[in-house]
């Protein structure tokens, strides 16, 4: 029962020891243990809401969130315990949003017709113009899921971020997608507290390649967690393969220009998450920081942590979270340059 930072230490370490620790015991006691954490947490942040202590119920809170998260990542997608955990998790924001944490549930006008919803949660810093973040979520998730999980990380943080959901941007024709993106780009440049020259997207899961495409349509993006062009390389190398029979025996040259395509025309600094529940493969994406390194194109590779346990790799969300805002906070500060190179080796988190 500590305060969020050891909480959220707490739950990196166990997450990092899984493997060794779902082998010796059943998985489901670990959710229910979390999910009790999650709910002692809650019940701190209601005892603190009515002393009028805001701020310690909102940490505890903040907590419970992060016991919940880990509970959510043991289950199974179609167990039933998923569904019962993610009330929780809709419940712990609803009570953070109640207490004028700054959360709101926004309208992003699209066309006359049309308005995506989105969550909006400002700066840490009020007094400072902030950079922000377009976050979608992966397609397993609602926008609610992925803030209840960011929220955590973003507390305190310099950046200002619009969190919305994969089924409401991806289900529309390409173009139509990056329309409204942009959308959420002018939303957010219009804010009087935004300085829209440092706005970026991170694309969770197999938005990695909604981010992709979004950052090549619209150069006002300035740095974007992404999937650099892969799943759609991935897909013409297998259609090249099976109607010719030959992409096995195309030389590395051909590959890595071919590699290069999408990625040369991105005007911002670019992290690939890959590994785990990534629809990046870690080996296609070591290839393609190789490749640009060797062109001095500003890309970073990222492979989180994660356990092979009954229910299937678990990642540790919290240093990949942590390391994924550090680095969209480095890249949107005002005085930092664009980097010539990629780091030598792939980060780990």
């Amino acid at each position: 029962m500590g305060d969020l930072a050891s909480t959220r230490l707490g739950a990196s370490a166990f997450l990092d020891d899984l493997a060794s620790i779902s082998a010796a015991t059943n998985q489901q006691n670990w959710v229910r243990r979390w999910t009790n954490i999650g709910n002692a947490h809650c019940l701190i942040g209601d005892l603190e809401i009515e002393k009028g202590a805001s701020d310690k119920a909102v940490e505890g809170w903040l907590c419970a969130l992060t016991a919940f998260e880990v509970a959510r990542r043991l289950v199974d997608d179609d167990d039933a315990q998923r569904a019962s955990v993610s009330i929780k998790v809709e419940r712990a924001l609803e009570k953070i949003r109640s207490s004028e944490h700054g959360i709101e549930r926004v309208h992003v006008a699209c066309d006359d017709a049309a308005e995506l919803l989105a969550y909006y949660l400002p700066s840490g810093r009020p007094d400072l113009l902030a950079p922000a973040v377009i976050c979608i979520s992966s397609e397993e998730e609602t926008g609610e899921m992925l803030l209840g999980r960011l929220l955590p990380v973003l507390v305190g943080r310099a950046i200002t971020v619009l969190v919305i959901s994969h089924d409401d941007v991806s289900s529309q024709w390409r173009g139509q997608t990056n329309f409204m993106l942009s959308c959420c780009l002018d939303y957010l440049a219009a804010q009087p507290n935004i300085d829209s020259s440092r706005i970026g997207v991170y694309g969770d899961g197999v938005s990695a390649v909604l981010a992709t495409d979004f950052a090549l349509c619209d150069r006002r993006v300035s740095a974007a967690v992404c999937d650099g062009g892969l799943w759609h390389w991935a897909r013409t190398l297998a259609a090249v393969g099976w109607i010719n029979k030959t992409a096995d025996l195309m030389d590395e040259e051909a590959l890595s220009a071919r590699r290069l395509l999408s990625i040369r025309r991105l005007s911002c600094p670019a992290l690939v998450v890959a590994g785990g529940r990534s629809a990046v493969s870690e080996a296609e994406a070591v290839k393609l920081q190789v490749d640009c390194e060797m062109a001095h194109i500003d890309l970073e590779l990222a492979i989180p942590r994660t356990a092979v346990t009954p229910a299937g790799e678990v990642e540790n969300f919290v240093t990949s979270d942590e390391c994924i805002f550090g680095w969209l906070e480095h890249k949107l500060r005002r005085s930092t340059a664009p980097s010539l190179f990629a780091p030598e080796e792939p980060v780990r988190f």
